[in-house]
């Protein structure tokens, strides 16, 4: 099943395949770098096995690349470079998508993208497609569904543009993994993890989302769909501010009955802040506060002024936003989620970022730490709501324990419905509630100090 794809490289320059899990993508690929290289007639021929990240490139292809060119003859193994030299001239190297600046001022004769739904979304436009440029060179991007992130965007850009090419390599398709070995899999996975691993879908959640009850309970509740502008009530913007990063901006109105309503979305990258500035402005609605992260106010080193003073000097006097945690503010965007509407067009890309918002890991291992988010191009939405949920709710050490405590007991409650047991929801949600309660003097965060009197302490 792998021929295809070697194939569509022959007569596409490039290339987008979604591939199902031990398909042995890793493997096609370094095959088809070697037989190129081998091949290539040009000078000095350059190619590229490109990870998210220069130690997992290492630990998932520098084995195989070492293995299948050991017989060409006259083949030099560099492992300090995770380089191959072949006789011919020809380079194959490992580079990690995590150092972008080791891959600018190089050329290459043809590139992989290994996973490249785990890249910064404009490595390939602003670093790689240069280095391919002067010598035509080509571009295969694989990988498996991790949400609709970049890899998301080009499945769609290469099936609507001429000279690429789309192939989605399913597991119920290719006959790869057994039925016996399929059927495992899907007896110890969810559905939704079993439709992306195997199945090549993009609409299962990202593996290791902060935010993947929240957001999958706003779609199901109806929460996600075209929300207009109230013109009685005032638009207040979030601000997510980068210096060479991207800029996000969220637009909010807020009920009185607390309802928070998300009618737009806002995020570029590369541009001064007079320029969102003034496409703020553009927009037709009044506005309340525009809220800003604490670092507005830090002087530029060069001008020896502050943002917050350049926006005032355009007409907006940012708010500055509190400083906590970052888990505080996590903790306090899962407490405001479950009231907040989102308009599904404006703020799709808004949407995305919080649906692709995850802890900092590797997916492919199912390892994270569940203590720091991943810093990519889903953050700076993220960061920007974390700033809106700050101001509206700053979570208590008990709230957020009880908040907890409450998830705990409904996911309990669920698994004891779907048991089998003849227990309602209702009833295992009641049962558990006076379990709590007996066992609540045994926990120390629960136990309410009896000294206390009517004046304080």
């Amino acid at each position: 099943m792998q021929l295809p794809l070697h194939a569509a490289l022959e007569s596409h320059r490039f290339v987008v395949a979604t591939c199902h899990r031990r398909f042995g993508k890793t493997v096609m690929s370094i095959n088809e770098l070697l037989k190129r290289a081998v091949e290539c007639q040009l000078e000095r021929p350059r190619y590229a096995y490109i990870s998210p990240s220069f130690v997992q490139g290492k630990q998932i292809a520098w084995d195989y690349l070492v293995h299948f060119s050991a017989p060409i003859p006259g083949v030099e193994v560099n492992h300090s470079e995770l380089r191959v030299d072949l006789p011919n001239g020809a380079q194959i190297r490992i580079y990690g998508a995590d150092n972008p600046d080791r891959l600018r001022g190089v050329y290459f004769d043809g590139v992989v993208l290994d996973e490249v739904g785990l890249m910064p979304s404009r490595i390939f436009s602003e670093v790689i497609a240069p280095t391919l440029s002067d010598r035509e060179g080509w571009a295969l991007f694989i990988g498996t569904p991790n949400g609709r992130n970049v890899f998301y965007d080009l499945t769609i850009h290469a099936q609507t543009t001429p000279g690429w090419h789309y192939t989605a390599l399913k597991a119920s398709d290719t006959g790869v993994l057994s039925p016996e070995e399929l059927a495992i899999a899907r007896s110890s996975m969810t559905e939704d993890s079993y439709a992306q691993e195997y199945e090549c879908s993009f609409e299962a959640s990202v593996k290791g989302a902060i935010f993947g009850k929240e957001m999958a309970a706003a779609s199901e509740n109806g929460r996600i769909c075209r929300v207009p502008y109230e013109t009685m009530l005032p638009v207040d913007t979030f601000w997510d501010l980068g210096i060479g990063d991207a800029t996000a901006i969220w637009f909010a109105q807020t009920t009185p009955s607390g309802e928070i309503r998300l009618i737009d979305y806002v995020e570029d990258h590369d541009q001064p802040l007079s320029h969102y500035i003034g496409l703020v402005k553009s927009k037709p609605y009044t506005y309340g506060d525009h809220w800003a992260p604490h670092d507005i106010a830090v002087r530029e080193f060069t001008t020896g002024l502050t943002r917050l003073s350049v926006a005032r000097s355009h007409g907006i006097d940012f708010r500055v936003g509190k400083q906590l945690k970052v888990e505080d503010g996590i903790n306090a965007m899962r407490m405001i989620l479950g009231r907040c509407w989102f308009d599904s067009v404006a703020c799709s890309r808004g949407l995305a970022a919080l649906h692709g918002y995850r802890w900092k890991g590797n997916p492919r291992l199912d390892s994270f730490n569940r203590a720091q988010p991943e810093h990519d191009d889903a953050s700076h939405g993220a960061d920007a709501f974390r700033l809106l949920a700050l101001q509206s709710y700053t979570p208590s050490a008990k709230a957020i324990l009880t908040f907890e405590r409450a998830q705990i007991t409904r996911d309990l409650a669920r698994a004891h419905e779907a048991s089998g047991a003849g227990e309602s929801l209702a009833e295992s949600m009641k049962r558990l509630a006076l379990i709590q309660r007996a066992n609540r003097d045994h926990d120390p965060s629960d136990v309410v100090r009896r000294t206390r009197g009517r004046g304080g302490w």
